[in-house]
């Protein structure tokens, strides 16, 4: 066998091996991006991905006719008049049926949030709570400010009436100061509270598959 003959099977050789390697790169990318694909879902991730639903969801109602039949019942237009029809590229059924399947999926998410949120515990305050607890906590603190912000304000001036050639001064229940302490006690909680139960919508995870 001549040395040009040698050459060239080595450097066949050579492409052979080259392009065997390159075919299980993509093999392999492709692998991992299916397993990517098919993970569990961060809280965070699920939390998105229901809003997501919820939103397509919403979309496909409104295109179908007995929604737009309910949302347009005592609005008259004249883009309304007359009688309308679906669109030549608009298949009616195929619509229900991904409604359908939609809200069966966002039901099954919202299942695993609710699960996650009941397993996972995060600290505030000095004791152990679930994420759903947390989350009711959170709901109360925030009404809480609002309710506090208004004694703020109405705390910053005293009511004052002119009676019988005088005025007179009515003190508010709770001092000014009081006030602003007890509405900067819960903002302060409430920030506390919302960064960890936001540090753990990336740390715990959803038995969801993304799809």
């Amino acid at each position: 066998m001549t040395e040009i003959a040698v050459g060239r099977m080595v450097s066949a050789s050579a492409e052979f091996i080259r392009r065997q390697v390159m075919l299980d790169a993509r093999l392999s990318e492709k692998k991992e991006g299916h397993m990517a694909k098919k993970r569990k879902l961060q809280l965070y991730e699920a939390l998105e991905l229901r809003a997501e639903f919820d939103a397509r969801i919403k979309t496909l109602k409104n295109c179908l006719p007995e929604t737009r039949q309910n949302r347009d019942k005592f609005i008259f237009s004249r883009d309304d008049e007359g009688r309308r029809r679906p669109s030549p590229d608009f298949d009616l059924a195929d619509a229900r049926r991904k409604l359908r399947n939609l809200e069966i999926k966002r039901r099954k998410l919202n299942s695993a949030i609710q699960k996650t949120n009941f397993n996972c515990r995060i600290d505030f305050e000095g004791e152990s709570v679930n994420l759903s607890e947390a989350l009711e906590t959170r709901k109360g603190l925030n009404e809480s400010i609002g309710e506090l912000h208004t004694q703020v304000v109405n705390s910053a001036y005293q009511r004052v009436i002119y009676k019988e050639g005088r005025d007179i001064v009515e003190e508010s229940e709770i001092s000014h100061t009081e006030c602003v302490e007890n509405l900067e006690e819960a903002r302060l909680a409430f920030r506390e509270l919302n960064r960890k139960l936001r540090l753990a919508s990336f740390e715990a995870t959803v038995d969801f598959k993304d799809e």
